[in-house]
């Protein structure tokens, strides 16, 4: 909007430096571009707010997704407040105030040299709305700081356990441990045996058919599994488990980590710009304001002014390379036929 009907007017205006257009249309000019770029910060206020909920209140904002009245509602409100924050002053200012001091050829708004005015409307559409961005962008950043932080004590919870303890947690494994202990036993008492082999020999003749049933008994009860191999298998093969657990956890946190650095850094590119592109129009107004114009170069005016209208080309560019969702949206809108059919659980940026 501003492309097709603000700046298409503005040109001609700064080329000869006369307006040509007529009053009617100096006024409607005004009340559009006083209105666009209002809207457009009101619009990033409220976008950064609807964030803000996504991530800090996650469960409520799931549940109210479907309300559309509700959504519709938000969106029509910001035209609304932005349009009252300077449309009637500037339709009416010269009917309250008597007359106008807008000379012939020149388009203004009546209050372009009203210093408390300015000031006042100044706080309602930059300052308020830039500490209402950084508050919400700033809470999502800690929100997401306090989660990863979380994510990485589990991390390592899960990473620090012993071994004994997965060994014990799994009837294999203690099975394996078990084994391993028969293991060590018999090793130690190796050189006993060979030392009372004589004595054994000697009487192995008298033992008769009971002991015979009773040693074959106590035999049967060691587990199958003793030996070196299995033992050393059995092992591994439960130290493979928990390292491909572990590998598979780290996985998920890195890529976790990774979309949260991500959304971390696309809200630090948007608030950083917001600032850039309106905190040099807002100061050089005020100022000029108060010194009616003669303190201000008129290239550095023109310049800051001209930063708002860039501000409203960059956003429509921004949001989508920053968010996949505004990426599908605009996808949606522009191309609706090439739009694929996206699954209602796809993970948002």
């Amino acid at each position: 909007l501003a492309g097709a009907f603000c700046i298409p007017l503005y040109v001609p205006y700064v080329l000869t430096g006369r307006w040509i257009f007529g009053r009617s249309l100096c006024k409607l000019w005004l009340v559009v571009d006083y209105l666009l770029c209002t809207s457009s910060v009101f619009n990033i206020v409220l976008i950064s707010y609807d964030r803000f909920l996504s991530v800090t209140r996650a469960v409520s904002y799931r549940a109210q997704q479907g309300n559309t009245r509700q959504a519709v509602l938000k969106m029509v409100l910001v035209w609304v407040l932005a349009f009252l924050l300077y449309g009637p002053a500037i339709i009416s200012w010269e009917y309250i105030s008597g007359q106008s001091i807008i000379p012939t050829g020149e388009c203004y708004a009546e209050f372009f040299y009203n210093w408390y005015f300015l000031m006042t409307a100044s706080t309602l559409e930059f300052f308020t709305p830039f500490i209402s961005v950084m508050f919400f962008n700033l809470s999502i950043y800690l929100n997401i700081q306090k989660r990863t932080k979380m994510r990485l004590d589990v991390f390592h919870e899960v990473h620090n356990q012993s071994f004994t303890e997965e060994m014990e947690r799994s009837p294999e494994a203690k099975l394996s441990l078990k084994c391993c202990k028969w293991e060590q036993k018999e090793s130690a008492e190796t050189l006993d045996l060979s030392k009372s082999k004589a004595q054994a020999a000697a009487y192995s003749s008298s033992l008769d058919a009971k002991d015979l049933l009773a040693t074959s008994l106590e035999s049967s009860r060691k587990p199958k599994c003793c030996n070196k191999k299995s033992c050393e298998d059995s092992a591994s093969t439960l130290s493979s488990e928990k390292r491909a657990k572990i590998v598979s956890q780290g996985t998920t946190q890195r890529f976790r980590l990774s979309r949260d650095k991500k959304v971390a850094k696309s809200l630090a590119i948007i608030v950083g710009i917001f600032g850039i592109c309106w905190a040099p129009y807002t100061l050089l107004m005020i100022i000029r304001a108060g010194c009616h114009g003669q303190c201000i170069s008129e290239f550095w005016y023109e310049t800051s002014f001209w930063l708002l209208w860039i501000n409203s080309a960059v956003n429509p560019v921004l949001y989508p390379l920053c968010h996949s969702s505004f990426r599908r949206a605009f996808i949606k809108l522009l191309c609706p036929k090439k739009l694929k059919i996206q699954p209602h659980d796809v993970l948002q940026n």
